[in-house]
């Protein structure tokens, strides 16, 4: 069973500073067939003016995962990242995978520093498979080449089903990314038992068979296998998920 979601059936919110656009329901936006998909609960596409951004805030007991399109964001937070001498820049940038478990809680701030361009990124939230875990934080970077006409994986759950060269999620769920143009195709067996949530972050793209433009999203459950074509310049993101 194939159920898509389309981009203009989304929430919108403008603060004139932040333009989101929110798959399932958040902050003011709620609509009660949309809390989620299975263990994934938020989607928001953003886009932040120059010189403006998130202030300082709290989070807990989630996996929160950043993937920049467009500008650069950079990240500050209560574990030390971002600050001068800190583990990590925490500056993301289009190709990176930032993901920082709140746990027990963390408090961060998000940040455009452009005085010029724009940030448009996405922000991801999935429900641990525990709560209470230590705080973390992680970024990696995917090249273009990586993506291109094939799904990489980005982020994988920790234990197990971890794969190496992906951020880790303390969650039952995967992450891959991918770019498709022209007659790039790719045909991948996915579990029916679980679901797969594709998400089309810009472009065109078919998948199973059913045409989704920027912002859509196609939930597949019971199916054997995932088809991707007739991409124009398209970037996706493909999660499996626990129900």
């Amino acid at each position: 069973m194939i159920t898509l979601r389309k981009s203009a059936e989304r929430g919108y919110a403008d603060h004139g500073w932040l333009k989101s656009f929110h798959s399932f329901s958040f902050a003011d936006y709620y609509d009660p067939a949309h809390m989620g998909v299975g263990n994934l609960r938020v989607i928001n596409e953003d886009r932040i003016a120059p010189g403006t951004g998130f202030g300082t805030h709290g989070h807990r007991d989630m996996e929160i995962v950043s993937y920049v399109l467009e500008g650069a964001l950079a990240h500050k937070d209560s574990m030390g990242n971002g600050a001068e001498g800190g583990a990590n820049a925490g500056v993301i940038r289009p190709g990176d995978v930032q993901r920082m478990s709140a746990g027990t809680g963390v408090r961060h701030s998000e940040f455009n520093h452009s005085a010029e361009r724009t940030t448009h990124f996405l922000q991801i939230w999935i429900l641990p498979r525990q709560t209470g875990i230590a705080p973390g934080y992680e970024q990696k970077h995917f090249d273009a080449a990586a993506k291109r006409g094939r799904l990489a994986l980005v982020a994988s759950p920790d234990g197990p089903g971890h794969e190496p060269g992906s951020v880790t999620i303390h969650a039952d769920a995967s992450i891959r990314a991918g770019l498709f143009d022209g007659a790039e195709r790719l045909e991948q067996a996915i579990d029916p038992a679980r679901i797969t949530y594709v998400h089309l972050v810009r472009g065109a793209l078919r998948v199973n068979d059913h045409a989704l433009r920027s912002g859509d999203a196609a939930r597949i459950e019971g199916e054997p296998m995932l088809v991707l074509e007739g991409g124009q310049d398209a970037e996706v993101l493909v999660f499996d998920l626990a129900r």
